[in-house]
């Protein structure tokens, strides 16, 4: 019985010992090969110390040993912490200290870049590295990753756990402060790869590439998908666009998910996607964010025979809604409806159900519901609530997501997606929470004030705005500004745009006056 997440792939590698689960580059496994170097790994874990529920964090550019550490940590009875690549030593540092890591599997040279602040993690002693010739030097004791891969695990695996165990913890961030951990549970993760292979018809006959970051829930479900329907995974770090489509060729790719960046850099001409003609990529998704319009209707030319799919979905509930490709010529800008096994309602302040038109918010019902946010039951408690839709006779015995976004639905069930109740940024398919934005313009020095929000943006989804009110007597030049925070951030969280103002507006509590300034560009 499969019921936890590595069961997936164990039972994949009974099924099709010799098909080919994991591409990267020149390396090619097949599932028998993934799951015996998996069970190596959790065995060496287990040795080195790992007990269950311990959380690790897994640091890697896309890589075969990024994916054989999710499943080696889940089977050895640990939590998997994916850490984004592009994150900087500091961000990294807060997921450590936040949800208490234990271990660290990365590379030698992630891990020596790290140096200077792991101290400032007392929990963190168990340190796994993959070779890397050019890695830096590193001053705590570490394992070596492939040796662990090679040793003998013993003849019977006895497992731990149950589907409602924690499997992963997905940071991201929050209306206010720093990223918090979305707590996912083994069901969660399980039951978000069946609904999304039943309406996507994924089988083992997909050959899926991965370009979203495992950091991200539409990067990891493409991983379990992939896995628990017996398909392939094709992983790849892409520097143009044209680099995307070559390798959709080569691999002969069927499936391939991504943001609304990706798309728009893709439907460019340089990307030779007019070029090539595509007839097995069967299908693309979109999410984080809407598709511009001008895009979609790029991509529909360049791929007449590949389906379409536009969703929508938070972390906290993984997938929330898509819209079937043959209504996209009936309604190209809707969320579409929900995904199986699955409730959508929309919800007035009150409590009480929206009728046909009228906006409300956005509350999710069903099996992807997560198990709120690590280390944080107040901020839990606003997101998941009791049903409100359940008798009172029942109790308090479901919890929903409230998402915070504000939709609308026709008559026919069709959502359409309205605003943000808060301010949380969404851009290039992340959400950034402005305030972590504002805390890096404070810390370069150069700022007296400071107020960050999101200006609508075709290619984006939202474009990040500063104003600064400049510090007495300081010069303020733009360029530094800018090379500060690109040293302390990642690209998708440095302003696209800087405006000096005198003062900030302020309300007449003196609070700054956002509303106002979104109000300002043209946003809502």
């Amino acid at each position: 019985m499969d019921c936890l997440v590595h069961h997936m792939l164990r039972t994949s590698a009974i099924r099709y010992p010799e098909k080919e689960a994991l591409v990267h580059g020149t390396t090619r496994l097949t599932y028998r090969e993934v799951a015996g170097r998996v069970t190596s790994l959790a065995h060496g874990l287990r040795d080195a110390g790992l007990t269950r529920g311990d959380r690790v964090g897994i640091y890697f550019d896309p890589s075969v040993p990024q994916v054989l550490s999710i499943f080696a940590v889940l089977q050895a009875g640990g939590v998997f912490v994916p850490i984004n690549s592009l994150l900087f030593p500091q961000q990294v540092v807060h997921i450590a200290k936040n949800c208490r890591m234990r271990g660290l599997i990365t590379t030698r040279s992630k891990l020596a870049g790290l140096s200077s602040v792991l101290a400032d993690v007392p929990s963190l002693n168990l340190f796994v590295v993959d070779d890397d010739p050019s890695g830096g030097d590193v001053t705590v004791p570490t394992l070596g990753f492939q040796a662990l891969c090679n040793r003998t695990p013993p003849s019977e695996w006895k497992d731990v756990g149950i589907e409602k165990d924690l499997a992963g913890l997905l940071y991201t961030s929050g209306s206010t402060g720093k990223p918090k951990g979305v707590m996912l549970s083994h069901a969660n993760i399980m039951a978000g790869s069946t609904i999304v292979s039943t309406y996507l018809g994924i089988t083992d006959q997909e050959r899926i590439l991965a370009v979203l970051p495992f950091s991200f829930d539409a990067g990891l479900n493409q991983l379990m998908t992939a896995f628990q329907q017996g398909g392939t995974l094709v992983l790849m770090t892409f520097t143009f666009a044209r680099d995307i489509v070559q390798m959709l060729l080569q691999e002969r790719i069927t499936g391939l998910a991504g943001v609304p960046t990706l798309w728009t850099l893709v439907s460019q001409p340089s990307s030779a996607l007019h070029k090539n003609k595509l007839p097995h990529l069967r299908y693309i998704t979109n999410t984080g964010g809407a598709m511009p319009q001008t895009v979609l209707a790029v991509l529909r030319q360049a791929l007449p025979t590949t389906k379409i799919v536009l969703m929508y979905g938070l972390t906290e509930a993984f997938r929330s809604t898509y819209l079937p490709p043959e209504e996209l010529d009936r309604r190209p800008t809707s969320m579409g409806k929900a995904i199986p096994n699955t409730e959508i309602l929309v919800v007035k302040e009150t409590g009480e159900l929206c009728r046909p038109g009228e906006p409300g918010e956005l509350v999710h019902r069903g099996p992807t519901v997560s198990m709120g946010y690590w280390g944080e039951p107040e901020l839990t408690a606003k997101m998941l609530r009791r049903n409100p839709v359940l008798p009172p006779e029942v109790g308090d015995t479901e919890h929903v997501v409230y998402s915070g976004d504000l939709v609308k639905m026709d008559e026919e069930g069709f959502l359409y997606f309205i605003g943000r109740r808060d301010t949380m940024i969404k851009t290039s398919g992340f959400r950034v929470s402005p305030t972590e934005v504002e805390e890096i313009l404070f810390q370069s020095g150069m700022a007296k004030e400071a107020a960050v929000i999101g200006i609508p943006d075709e290619s984006l989804g939202q474009a990040i705005k500063a104003f600064i009110v400049p510090k007495d007597g300081t010069v303020f030049n733009l360029d530094d500004l800018v090379a500060f925070c690109s040293k302390q951030v990642p690209r998708h969280m440095v302003p696209k745009m800087v405006e000096t103002m005198e003062q900030l507006p302020k309300t007449p509590t003196g609070k700054v006056d956002y509303p106002g300034l979104r109000r300002r560009e043209g946003g809502t």
